[in-house]
This record gives C-alpha cells, structure tokens and sequence, in this order.
C-alpha cells in the first residue's frame, strides 16, 4: 500500500526540512501545498518533492487540507503540520497498519505538544488526538477552523504513548501565540456571527473566566508548573478577545452595563473559582490536613 504525506506550508522554513526529513521511511510520497510561502520553504520543499502546489488559505489549515489530499495518489494519508515530527516508533506502526488486510479506515494519533520549550502534559494538550492517517477518501474536513474532520469506516486509536505521538513543535514564543492570537479569534468571532451569536457584555467575562477554569482546573493545568498557568491566561485571554471582536463587528453598539451586574458577574465566577481551589486541593491532600480543607470549603459556601 502507498502513503502519501501531505504538509500544508506558510513560511516554513524554521522547521519544515526536521518534518519531512522524520518521515522519509515512511513516506512513498510526499506532497507540499503552500498558501504564499516568501522565505525559503519552497526551496527546502524541493529537496524532497517536486509535488508541490500553491492555494491560497483563509488564515486556517483546514480546507486547504482538502485541496492538498486531491493531489495525492496514495491509498493512505498520512496529515503532518510543518511543525510536526513522526518519531521512528510511530513511522514504523503506521506503515504495518497500512499493510493489513482487516485493518481499521482511519487512525486517531496522540500529539506531544512542545509548547514553551516544554511537553505540556495537561491543560488538554495531552494526548490531544487527532485523526491524521486514513485510507484515501474516508476522512474530509468540512472547512471550519479546529473542527474534527469528517470520518467513514472504522477507527482505531494508538495508546497515548510519547514514542507513538505526532511530536509538534507549537508556540516559542509569546509573540507568536499572539500573532496566531490574532488570526484565529477574527476567524472565530466571524464564525460565531455567521452562526447567529448576537454580543452580550457578559460574556467577556464569563467565557474567558470559564476557560480559565477549564483549563488550569478540570483539566489540571496546574500540574504544568508556570507553563501550565501561563497558557490557561493566554487561552482565557483568546475567549476574551474573540468576544471582543464579535462587538466589534457589531460596530461597538453600547448597552447597557451597571457595576451591580458586573459585580454579580465576577461574583457568580469567583464562587466557581473557589469551588476548583478547595476541590483541588482536597484531591491532593489526606488525613488531617483533608479534613482542614473539607471544613474551609463549608465555610466559604
């Protein structure tokens, strides 16, 4: 059975030769769609294909992944970043599941998202699956930013090991986050106007509030150390400007807001906050200690 490995490039050049260097025994074609690439990514593409095409993008990956995928003729797919790696322990299963007769249509990948100089474990970034091998015409993506693709068949879903991971070189940098900051909350604030969301003032602080929580809470980003606090700011912080460009395309209609309903707003979050602190905190703790904890949430209620 043929791969194809299909990567998506803009300015690529930092990291793009690592990515398809990691999947030379793998590959047994390796297709290049740029959407306007002016450093030397197209030169560095050389070096390993001469399949390589241009489409102009929307700021987003997606329907330029279906563009790329009509180009390739492999019976399997394999979608790699231009910031992503395919360790040899991953390269080597990928290639015995395209050889099997009963196998499963499409595959669900664990990421190690390197984010900071550091693997971030929780936060939700850990296993952060994704569907990036599949046999040809059994995945589409439908052409929304960060939506899961579209599926056919069956699916079958690697252990969260970091050998078998998709290892993606994400954010260095705190001016790249924001930078990228930028162009995904116009395009989310846009889908969320062409989805009927009309502006409420209320939502600039309960929605950046709620992924706050979500993320260094629920889904433990504490135990990331500072990383795993800097990045639930800086994703409550990409809710806030989202919603601030929603009002922004509504062209900043005033409405009403009195510091009584602000006050109940942050009132309402700081009780959840609290709430994620104590249940934290008990989920660490035992003995007397517990028990101190348990007595100081009743408190607070």
């Amino acid at each position: 059975m043929k791969i194809s490995v299909v990567v998506n490039t803009l300015n690529a050049q930092d990291t793009l030769e690592r990515s398809l260097r990691s999947v030379s025994i793998l590959a047994d074609e390796i297709v290049v769609c740029d959407d306007g690439s002016f450093d030397d990514t197209l030169k560095i593409a050389k070096k390993f294909t001469d399949k390589i095409f241009k489409h102009k993008g929307e700021g987003f990956v997606e329907r330029s992944r279906n563009y790329a995928i009509g180009k390739a003729t492999g019976d399997w797919i394999l979608i790699l970043d231009a910031d992503e790696e395919v360790p040899k322990r991953l390269a080597e299963r990928l290639k015995s599941i395209s050889k099997g007769k009963d196998g499963p249509d499409y595959v669900l990948i664990p990421r190690k998202n390197i984010i900071f100089g550091k693997w971030i474990k929780h936060s939700g970034w850990w296993p952060d699956y994704n569907i990036r091998f599949f046999k040809y015409g059994k995945v589409r993506w439908a052409g929304k930013i960060h939506e899961d693709p579209q599926k056919d068949g069956n699916g079958l879903t690697l252990d969260a090991d970091e050998n078998l991971a998709i290892i993606h070189n994400n954010y260095k940098s705190v001016g790249q986050f924001l930078e990228r900051l930028d162009s995904y909350t116009t395009i989310e604030a846009r889908g969320l106007k062409s989805e009927g969301y009309e502006f409420n003032w209320r939502d600039l602080i309960s929605k950046p509030i709620g992924e706050f929580l979500s993320r260094y809470f629920s889904s433990e980003g504490f135990k990331d150390g500072l990383h795993g606090l800097a990045l639930a700011l800086l994703q409550s912080f990409s809710f806030f400007v989202t919603y601030l460009k929603v009002w922004e395309g509504e062209g900043f209609k005033e409405q009403e807001v009195s510091l009584n309903e602000v006050k109940e707003e942050f009132g309402k979050k700081g009780k959840e906050l609290k709430f994620w602190f104590f249940q934290t905190l008990l989920t660490g703790s035992s003995g007397a200690e517990k028990l101190i904890f348990k007595l100081r949430q009743k408190l607070t209620k």
